[in-house]
């Protein structure tokens, strides 16, 4: 399979499903990370072309950490807006990457750029597979599945399947590691550790799941987008149950 992911900013797929993407990749299938905005806005002390420059360097070597394919979109950081030019460049985007499934932000995510991103994505993924509607790239020859990533934290958001990432964990957080700009700026304005959010918010989705580490998605039930199996990816980590089972023998 093709998967892409679309995330607003540098860093938000890492956050959000980089141990999804991490087990797709090593399950032998392609994988595409889009960003939309350039993230120039990020850190008060870097200015904007600098710091622009600087967010998509960590982008692309977070990528290759994953193994995925890096597309950056280059849109101005906190002024993303759902514009036809703007729709257009989503549909060439996804043309671009032929997937069979779509990983996105949800609609009630707390940044704008996020919101605008999800809905940019879903009026775009209809869109991709008109023929007479020309981009760059050909249309799509088939009507692509959607799914919603995690919002931060984990705030508001109701999974409706899980992933198992106890296995790619670990990738998942060399991945963010990447993005030093952002951790850097976090833990001097909020002291927040996003290394450490992402170890948590993947334990608490684990109990959930019945894992050591899970990632949520909630998947886009919608006319000709809907499937009767499974798409996203079965991780091989034992569950707590065998693991509390190890322990007891």
């Amino acid at each position: 399979m093709r998967i892409l992911a679309i995330g607003a900013h540098p860093d938000d797929i890492e956050l959000q499903c980089a141990g999804t993407l991490a087990l797709y990749k090593r399950q032998g299938h392609e994988v595409f990370m889009a960003v939309a905005t350039n993230g120039d806005m990020g850190n008060f002390d870097v200015p904007p072309a600098e710091l622009a420059a600087i967010r998509e360097a960590e982008f692309k070597a977070a990528c290759a950490v994953i193994g995925a394919e890096p597309i950056w979109m280059g849109f101005p950081d906190e002024k993303l807006e759902n514009t036809l030019a703007n729709r257009l460049a989503f549909v060439d985007l996804i043309r671009s990457a032929d997937p069979d499934l779509v990983i996105t932000h949800g609609p009630d995510d707390y940044h704008p750029d996020h919101r605008y991103t999800h809905q940019l994505v879903w009026d775009a993924l209809p869109l991709a597979g008109v023929g007479s509607l020309a981009t760059a790239h050909p249309a799509t020859a088939r009507q692509v599945t959607l799914y919603f990533m995690d919002n931060v934290g984990g705030i508001g958001f109701q999974p409706t399947e899980f992933v198992d990432i106890t296995e790619t964990i670990e990738a998942k957080k060399a991945a963010l590691a990447k993005h030093a700009s952002q951790l850097r700026i976090f833990r001097q304005l909020m002291d927040v550790d996003l290394l450490d959010v992402v170890d948590t918010v993947g334990k608490f989705r684990g109990y959930q799941a019945g894992s050591r580490y899970a990632e949520g998605f909630a998947k886009v039930e919608a006319w000709y987008r809907g499937l009767s199996r499974r798409l996203l990816p079965e991780g091989s980590g034992a569950s707590r149950f065998d693991y509390l089972k190890g322990d007891a023998q």
